[in-house]
């Protein structure tokens, strides 16, 4: 992980610090090191102390339930909607999952004990994150329906609008094991799924780089559940 020193408060994209008031958000972002996250990298371990909390800006971050007989189960996708380390905000230090790098870019690094001053210094701050935490509730709810009732072609289509939507850009990095990883299915699944996809050229899917070709029409051939948890983040946050 690269550090940047350069934390001046101008430079802010994440949508929980943007919607803080300004006197706020310039103190926390004083005390914030932005710092460069890398695909792959893995930013907490289930059980793990919580050392710090991540804001991303144009990074995002899987997190995985970590089931013994399983390589995991992807609960929820985290950009720059969103925080890394949220259990903190109930004070509680461990986490529960795995959090890894999806997206390489950008964010906001604040240590746990920086993290616990914002708390108790701003009260927007922990109204706002309070209010996070019942997003992600409401979410992760959400994915549970979808993975047991949805079609592999409709949770992967649902799945690449979200990393879109992360990686602000049509282009993106996945490979099939991963993608198998995150949805919860075999390996054979996704191919199958990705190429239905591409078929119906909606995406382009060549060494691990996606392309997304027609956004509406992969939305059309996505579960409803992408516009649903969409809709309780706008509906709780803004």
């Amino acid at each position: 992980m690269q550090t940047d020193s350069a934390n001046t408060p101008e430079h802010f994209d994440n949508r929980l610090l943007a919607a803080l008031p300004e006197q706020d958000r310039r103190w926390i972002l004083s005390h914030c090191d932005r710092v460069e996250l890398r695909r792959g990298e893995m930013l907490g371990e289930p059980g793990g102390r919580i050392s710090a909390v991540y804001f991303p800006t144009e990074s995002f971050v899987s997190l995985v339930t970590p089931p013994a007989d399983h390589t995991g189960l992807e609960v929820w996708l985290v950009g720059n909607e969103g925080m890394i380390g949220a259990p903190l905000v109930l004070g509680v230090d461990l986490t529960p999952l795995h959090s890894m790098v999806q997206g390489a870019g950008p964010a906001w690094r604040m240590s746990a004990e920086g993290f616990g001053e914002a708390l108790r210094r701003s009260e927007a701050l922990h109204r706002t994150l309070d209010r996070y935490l019942a997003v992600l509730m409401g979410q992760a709810a959400g994915m549970v329906a979808c993975t047991r009732f949805h079609l592999v072609e409709e949770r992967l289509a649902r799945w690449l609008l979200m990393s879109r939507d992360r990686a602000h850009s049509n282009r993106f990095h996945v490979t099939h094991e991963v993608l198998a990883a995150m949805l919860g299915v075999r390996r054979a699944g996704v191919t199958r799924a990705a190429m239905a996809l591409q078929q119906c050229r909606l995406i382009q899917y060549r060494r691990g780089q996606v392309t997304i070709l027609d956004g509406a029409g992969l939305r059309a051939a996505a579960c409803g559940c992408y516009g649903t948890v969409e809709a309780i983040y706008d509906r709780i946050l803004v």
